[in-house]
């Protein structure tokens, strides 16, 4: 028995849909894959329908997403790290406070009974006989403590590359934004496709539902055969089944959307902006890669990075240098309920550092090997990008030409449709042509709402490889 051919790609449709193959835009991802598809701080859903625009998308993305979260936090961490490396070359001021009872024993600091009886003439008033060398005393006393690195080449550039690494972890946060740029956009654009899927599906419903029943009416009428009846009903169920997978596809999309911009899982939203098609104008890859070199955070990140491993890598030379330090105190100090005295000291330090080879060594060697391991991820970068802005460029190019024969079918299925039908309705002819008229326009539109999709998500892909996503992602989309 030879199946109609709507039915056999309404079928497979059906079948595509419910699979997930239409693209990854069924998939179930979760923060566990990717800290892109999570986020923090939910507000609470209510019961209107929340519209939803794709630059809204997008800032609660930017402000919610669980990758941005982190970035940022490790970002402050990052600086908090930098006032840690500069403390040695601030000042250091304590203030402390002694009071106590103290036994001190004269002899054993050399006032014995021996150099008391030659001191004794010198003090003829006085009777030293009775004088003991064990003495109780109460002291209290009160210090303010200063001390300050006046100068260490190690300490200084260990706090210009802690500067270095703070740089390095900013541009980390501003690319992760630019990821949750792409990831949420991207989201936005496949449910935006499956919504098209889903207004697509059931306007061929209802154009099955008018066939099937101008087909029982002839049917009845003694003017089609049984035939007709059967494979309009048979197209019609098959139909349904394609609505109803699509619906709950774009269902499944718009709760992944919610859940990468912040919104609860049951907060219901309407997506509001259309899927967008713009030319894009053509780019050179010289053109890409000076800008990407500008642009693109990751690059400038490493660029920091190297220069922390090579300031890390200088202050381990420095290690073999003396050190200039200053130290000192005010304050006062007496007998507890007697007569107090100010006392100071002001010092300097000269510190030279005679022999700790094996540390100096050891801190040169890992300083080395950093240094190395990021000059040689800056040359896989470069190679990297070169690769993907070739790739982006061909997949920007590809997906506008295919866009242009998709929109072009949809012209041709929709006349052949149009003249297929009217045949039928003439009885020229039964409604096998029309059945397959149908299902070639559905086919059609199909291809014409993926292609776009994939044209949209290339350009985006680009921006991003380009390094501007997050501040031209409507540049890219709309032609602005």
């Amino acid at each position: 028995m030879k199946i109609p051919a709507r039915s056999l790609l309404a079928a497979c449709t059906a079948a595509l849909l419910s699979a997930g193959v239409l693209s990854a835009q069924t998939g179930n991802h979760s923060s566990a894959q990717s800290p892109y598809y999570g986020s923090v701080t939910m507000v609470q859903p209510s019961d209107e329908v929340k519209p939803l625009t794709l630059d809204e998308a997008i800032r609660m993305g930017i402000e919610h997403n669980l990758a941005l979260v982190e970035a940022r936090e490790q970002e402050q961490g990052a600086r908090a790290q930098t006032l840690t490396s500069l403390q040695p070359l601030l000042p250091t001021i304590t203030a402390q406070a002694d009071s106590g009872a103290h036994q001190l024993n004269l002899a054993a600091e050399g006032f014995s009974g021996s150099i008391l009886k030659k001191i004794a003439p010198l003090f003829p008033n006085l009777d030293f006989s009775n004088v003991s060398t064990i003495v109780k005393v109460n002291v209290t006393d009160a210090l303010v403590n200063y001390s300050q690195t006046l100068f260490s080449l190690p300490t200084i550039d260990r706090y210009r590359a802690a500067k270095a690494n703070a740089l390095a972890a900013y541009f980390s946060t501003q690319s992760s934004r630019g990821l949750v740029v792409l990831t949420v956009g991207t989201a936005y654009l496949q449910a935006l496709a499956l919504g098209a899927q889903v207004d697509n599906a059931q306007a061929l419903l209802q154009a099955d539902q008018v066939l099937l029943n101008q087909t029982i009416a002839e049917h009845q009428a003694g003017t089609a055969a049984n035939l007709d009846e059967l494979r309009a009903r048979v197209q019609f169920q098959t139909q349904q089944q394609s609505v109803i997978s699509a619906e709950v596809n774009f269902k499944k999309a718009k709760i992944a959307l919610n859940r990468e911009i912040g919104l609860p899982a049951e907060q219901e939203i309407q997506l509001t902006d259309t899927e967008p098609y713009a030319d894009l104008a053509a780019m050179n890859i010289d053109q890409a890669k000076q800008i990407a070199y500008q642009s693109r955070q990751d690059y400038q990140g490493l660029q920091a990075q190297i220069r922390a491993a090579q300031l890390q890598r200088r202050a381990a030379k420095w290690e073999r240098l003396p050190t200039l330090d200053f130290q000192g105190n005010y304050g006062v100090t007496g007998v507890t309920g007697g007569l107090y005295h100010g006392t100071f000291v002001a010092q300097g330090s000269l510190n030279l550092p005679l022999f700790q080879e094996a540390k100096f060594r050891g801190d040169s060697g890992v300083a080395a090997a950093n240094l190395t391991n990021l000059i040689e991820q800056m040359a896989g970068l470069k190679e990297q990008i070169n690769q993907q802005l070739r790739d982006s460029i061909l997949d920007v190019q590809s997906a506008t030409e295919l866009v242009r024969v998709a929109q072009s079918n949809v012209e041709l299925a929709g006349k052949e449709l149009e003249q297929t039908t009217d045949r039928f309705q003439a009885g020229v002819d039964d409604n096998l042509p029309v059945v397959q008229a149908q299902a070639t326009l559905a086919g059609a539109e199909t291809n014409l709402v993926n292609t776009t999709s994939q044209h949209n998500q290339a350009k985006l892909g680009l921006a991003r490889n380009l390094g501007i996503v997050d501040t031209q992602y409507a540049t890219y989309l709309h032609g602005n």
